[in-house]
């Protein structure tokens, strides 16, 4: 039986709070963080190919913090239109960018300034004008109705108090066929109130 479970946290301290976690991470990858970064742990524990991700500027992959593996899923087409959301360091969306080509293009969607810089420098590294970082929450993504083919994800959907809204807003995004592919972590019982509303759980 569904169930609502209100949420009655301050969502803007909530905001803030991760804003400053992952500054942090950006920073200093190698800092004492609950969850796993770097290249070793995406190719060892989640299946990236290790040596695709040596050729990628390290600031880009050192500070990678998902939970799986959105490329494992689907090949994405040559010319696509393909968007990141809660983009980080930019790992993926270089990875995405070598897949969709000069003809193609991807934007990454991120809320945290350190992390954007270093996608930005990145991606100059890297030679990719294809793919691009812009500021912006996944609930009020900047980008066109109708006008993405593929939507990509990885450990940041969990982040988002309102859930509906981010799935809304990729409907609202996608064109007719276009697909969403992300990894994230799921909880498979029931949290106290207590538990739903402590912001030092969300952010870790």
């Amino acid at each position: 039986m569904e169930q609502f479970c209100e949420i009655t946290l301050d969502r803007e301290r909530l905001k803030s709070e991760i804003r400053s976690t992952y500054s942090l991470v950006a920073e200093t990858p190698t800092g004492d963080f609950h969850f796993h970064r770097g290249p070793e742990y995406a190719a060892r524990q989640l299946g990236y190919d290790g040596e695709e991700l040596s050729m990628l500027p390290g600031a880009s992959t050192a500070s990678f913090a998902g939970v799986g593996n959105p490329f494992r899923v689907r090949e994405m087409p040559s010319g696509a239109f393909v968007i990141d959301l809660g983009s980080g360091a930019g790992m993926d969306c270089l990875l995405a960018g070598r897949r969709v080509g000069r003809q193609g293009r991807v934007l990454g969607v991120d809320m945290t300034d350190a992390m954007l810089d270093l996608a930005r420098t990145s991606a100059g590294k890297a030679d990719m004008p294809q793919v691009e970082f812009a500021f912006g929450e996944i609930t009020d993504l900047p980008i066109d109705d109708a006008s993405v083919d593929l939507a990509i994800s990885n450990g940041v959907i969990n982040l988002a108090v309102d859930k509906p809204a981010v799935f809304k807003e990729l409907y609202r995004v996608l064109k007719p066929g276009g697909w969403i592919q992300f990894a994230d972590i799921v909880i498979d019982q029931e949290l106290s109130e207590k538990a739903r509303n402590d912001i030092d759980l969300w952010v870790g």
